[in-house]
């Protein structure tokens, strides 16, 4: 973890992750164990159906999958947050042959998953935030990598899109 607390947008972007993961949790929890609760979320019904939930958990599982190879293909490199103080390699392989952010794009899609799985407006909400707030990192990481790998990343970029 890479956030210090300041008041900068890298930080706001820690702080905002938390806020999403904390109201991913407690919609996850209402859901499984909130009984009468649940009405409260504001349930989506035209989107509960069985095919939507099969492709939400396919969704869902995929994406956890696609997570794990990518941060395990990203070795000592991983970091969560920007972190200017160790120098890392750049990764180009594996997954990120294509996708530069292979592990964002993942969280994208289990936040889909999770929307088709549990449809309600909490969940759409948190689908919008996610996407939102992992743009801006990804801008965020983009300027930083920029800086700190030059013409090696700029070919990178040309070669390989910021989500596919």
């Amino acid at each position: 973890m890479t956030f210090d607390g300041s008041d900068d947008a890298h930080d706001f972007q820690g702080k905002l992750f938390k806020i999403i993961l904390f109201l991913e949790f407690l919609m996850i929890g209402i859901y499984c164990f909130g009984g009468d609760w649940y009405v409260y979320l504001l349930p989506i019904w035209y989107l509960e159906n069985e095919s939507l939930q099969l492709f939400g958990w396919i969704l869902l599982h995929l994406s956890l999958i696609w997570i794990f190879i990518a941060q395990l293909q990203m070795k000592d490199s991983w970091r969560i947050g920007i972190d200017e103080k160790n120098k890392t390699e750049l990764v180009t392989d594996g997954l990120f042959q294509f996708s530069r952010n292979p592990i964002f794009l993942g969280i994208i899609i289990v936040d889909i998953g999770i929307l088709l799985l549990i449809p309600n407006a909490l969940s759409l909400c948190i689908v919008a935030l996610s996407v939102a707030s992992i743009h801006t990192q990804v801008r965020l990481e983009e300027s930083f990598l920029k800086k700190s790998f030059g013409k090696e990343y700029w070919e990178y970029c040309e070669r390989v899109g910021r989500w596919i």
